[in-house]
């Protein structure tokens, strides 16, 4: 199993058509699998030997694409860093790395030469752009141009494909290695699940720094679908985009649905070409997808399920599940065609149906280990199953059902307080556009159950009507004890899911115990 085997796949079938749309810049296929060859080649000629590493930091683009596949044809692994973190936070990921190259986006060229003077394993910095970049960056175009096209290495299997960061808000960031052979196998379920007729036109609207996004690319070249960039998420530009090329399908993550839903233009913009969205990385409200799915009717709704260590699908809920409704839209759905799942009680016992534990997953599809980390790897990977670090439970019929993060999770007198439970119920009030819910020092309970609410434009609520809307839904003992009512958006993290962390950090600073 080899990644580069979609591209010559679609070369030899679709070689003329267009792959890539980025900008008002479209290559086809043969035009696409000629530049991967030619990158492939100047990495070589820089210095790249098999298994060196390759790191890119920029948004989305047709560069993103040749990214994903030039080190791997020239026989390297690719290293895809978030353009969001802070310097210092991507200089730890280069150093534990240790890259040969970085490709660094034209908004980034000031970073160039520090890069260069505190990443010791750099061979090359390249810019991405266009022009001729900073001193001592070399020009991407330029590199394309000049560098004659090399035979696929032809790695593939339990080769080492890709590093993908994760986890890096506190503490070290842990590098993910992903081998060939679980990208595509990641790929192939997706494709069964998709149940594609006719090459799609793929919008990548999440960042490709990020799996949750990344994966739909290696689906949709086996596919022969062509890839359409949206460099940063923005809904008037994804809406335009949508329209203006077509776009058959996309995947999102739940707090790019709720913003789209406060777009004025989500309302009169022509999405009638879309006919398959996915979505996952985070649960919904069911409020907000039920609003969603009225809204596209022609479309076939699909959940996913998982994390960076599981390539990263481990579970789907079809189509079919979101038209029947009912309890099942609030689940996961069901283990992909390559993984088993299952829960566990804290002693790595095996659970029945119905009883809530950690979700462990094994297969194919999961990773090979975080990137010199020995020791978490073996607690993470222990008795042959990954462990997840998130709690749910299996009803009688397999569907999975998520009900927190363990870090998510308020313990309060004693009592298990589950957040999207809470999140879910403060969602029905009409007023509400966002809220968060996060657990806070308390001196009797020890942790408290804490709201924090975004109203929709024009409405007003106070906290105590926040909670007794609360009480109509949910237990007493799991409706918040205190409110935040505030206008500004909640924080987001580099995917778009609500930074909990951040919330939560002003409460638990200085203490000697704190919520992680």
């Amino acid at each position: 199993m080899q990644l580069t085997q979609g591209l010559t796949r679609a070369r030899s079938l679709y070689g003329r058509r267009v792959a890539v749309t980025s900008g008002d810049r479209h290559f086809t296929w043969d035009e696409l699998v000629d530049r991967i060859a030619r990158l492939a080649g100047a990495l070589r000629r820089l210095g790249m030997e098999s298994g060196d590493r390759v790191a890119m930091l920029g948004e989305n683009s047709h560069r993103s694409i040749e990214f994903y596949y030039g080190p791997c044809w020239g026989g390297g692994v690719f290293v895809p860093l978030n353009p969001r973190l802070s310097e210092a936070e991507v200089l730890a990921q280069l150093r534990d790395a240790e890259p040969m190259a970085l490709i660094l986006d034209p908004a980034l060229a000031e970073r160039a030469a520090r890069f260069r003077a505190e990443v010791p394993s750099l061979k090359a910095v390249i810019s991405a752009g266009g022009d001729p970049g900073p001193a001592g960056a070399l020009p991407y175009e330029a590199l394309i141009a000049g560098s004659a096209p090399v035979e696929d290495a032809r790695r593939g299997g339990e080769d080492l494909a890709a590093l993908f960061y994760t986890g890096g808000t506190t503490g070290r960031a842990k590098g993910v290695m992903l081998s060939h052979a679980n990208l595509f196998v990641n790929a192939m379920n997706t494709l069964v699940n998709a149940r594609l007729e006719s090459p799609p036109t793929q919008l990548h609207a999440g960042p490709l720094c990020h799996l949750a996004a990344g994966g739909r690319v290696f689906t949709n070249t086996l596919a022969g679908g062509r890839h359409v960039m949206l460099a940063r998420f923005r809904p008037p530009e994804l809406l335009q985009l949508i329209e203006r090329e077509r776009v058959t399908g996309m995947s999102i993550v739940p707090t790019m649905i709720g913003m789209l839903l406060a777009e004025p233009c989500f309302a009169t913009a022509d999405l009638s070409s879309l006919r398959v969205v996915n979505y996952g990385g985070s649960p919904i409200p069911e409020p907000i997808l039920s609003r969603f799915m009225a809204r596209l009717p022609q479309v076939d709704f699909g959940q996913s399920y998982g994390m960076t260590e599981l390539s990263p699908i481990a579970t789907h809920l079809t189509p079919a599940d979101h038209r029947r409704g009912g309890k099942r839209l609030r689940s996961a759905g069901r283990a992909v065609a390559a993984a088993e799942v299952e829960i566990m009680d804290e002693a790595d016992r095996l659970l029945p149906p119905n009883e809530v534990g950690e979700v462990v997953v094994r297969g194919p599809i999961v990773m090979q280990g975080y990137w010199r980390q020995p020791e978490l790897t073996r607690r993470t990977l222990r008795g042959g199953w990954m462990h997840s670090g998130d709690v749910g439970y299996l009803d009688e019929e397999g569907y999975l059902f998520i009900v927190d993060r363990k870090k998510d999770m308020v313990v309060s007198g004693g009592e298990n307080v589950y957040s999207i439970e809470v999140e879910d119920a403060i969602h029905r009030h009409p007023a509400v556009a966002q809220c968060a819910v996060i657990g806070i020092p308390h001196e009797t309970w020890g942790e408290a159950v804490h709201a924090v609410v975004v109203l929709r434009p024009g409405h007003s609520l106070d906290a105590t009507a926040v909670i007794e809307h609360c009480r109509l839904h949910i237990a007493g003992f799991k409706c918040p004890r205190s409110v935040e009512l505030r206008e500004d958006p909640l924080p987001l993290s580099g995917v778009n899911k609500v930074n909990k962390t951040l919330l939560r950090a002003p409460y638990w600073q200085g203490r000697q115990r704190g919520v992680n």
